[in-house]
């Protein structure tokens, strides 16, 4: 259960997980509802990543910030479906930006804990990266990280965020060979962005 700031408290409280950031998740897919998110996030100077170009077949399906009036926007999640692979169905790729801490990527991702420190330590040390993106114009550098089944997860570090890339099925992290530049959507808004049927992958609004 989540509890709003109150006289006891002056965060949002989880029964389960202590201190956490609202979840904001938009219930119109279009230009003008993915406008006020990219103006929320640009306010705090969280990154909305988004493959651009878009490869064929592929449209925004969904996006979702996460903070409160207080502390701003603390994360940005932004999904992408299109084709699976083999023709197999619809295939979901989710983007991630948050600060340290923040937990949203890992919870997309399905493994424990608040960001994937840990998770790299040891793979960044000790082999070259997975995946090679640009995001922003910089090299950035993805790593695999273990998830269940169903999906694929990389993350890396970008513009000074956790940078996160969850793929449902698993084999549709191929957008990220496919389209290797991410671009962010606060710097501009492309207006040929292509959008379509809410993706279920996102949770709804805390």
């Amino acid at each position: 259960m989540l509890r709003p700031p109150g006289l006891a408290h002056s965060h949002w409280l989880c029964d389960t997980c202590g201190v956490v950031s609202p979840l904001h998740t938009s219930r119109r897919v279009n230009a003008d509802a993915l406008s006020v998110a990219v103006n929320r996030a640009a306010d705090t100077g969280i990154p909305v990543w988004c493959p651009w170009p878009l490869p064929v077949g592929w449209m925004v399906s969904g996006f979702a910030w996460a903070g409160d009036d207080r502390e701003g926007v603390v994360a940005t999640a932004l999904a992408c479906t299109g084709p699976a692979p083999l023709g197999s169905g619809p295939a979901d790729v989710l983007l991630v930006a948050e600060e340290p801490g923040t937990g949203l990527g890992a919870y997309m991702a399905g493994f424990a804990g608040p960001d994937p420190g840990q998770l790299l330590a040891g793979a960044v040390a000790g082999q070259e990266p997975h995946a090679k993106v640009k995001a922003a114009g910089r090299p950035t550098p993805l790593w695999s990280v273990a998830v269940p089944e169903d999906r694929s997860a990389y993350a890396g570090e970008a513009k000074g965020r956790w940078l996160f890339a969850v793929s449902w099925p698993a084999q549709a992290g191929y957008l990220l060979a496919e389209t290797s530049v991410l671009h962010d959507l606060c710097e501009w808004l492309p207006p040929e962005l292509v959008f379509g049927a809410p993706t279920p992958r996102l949770p709804c609004s805390q």
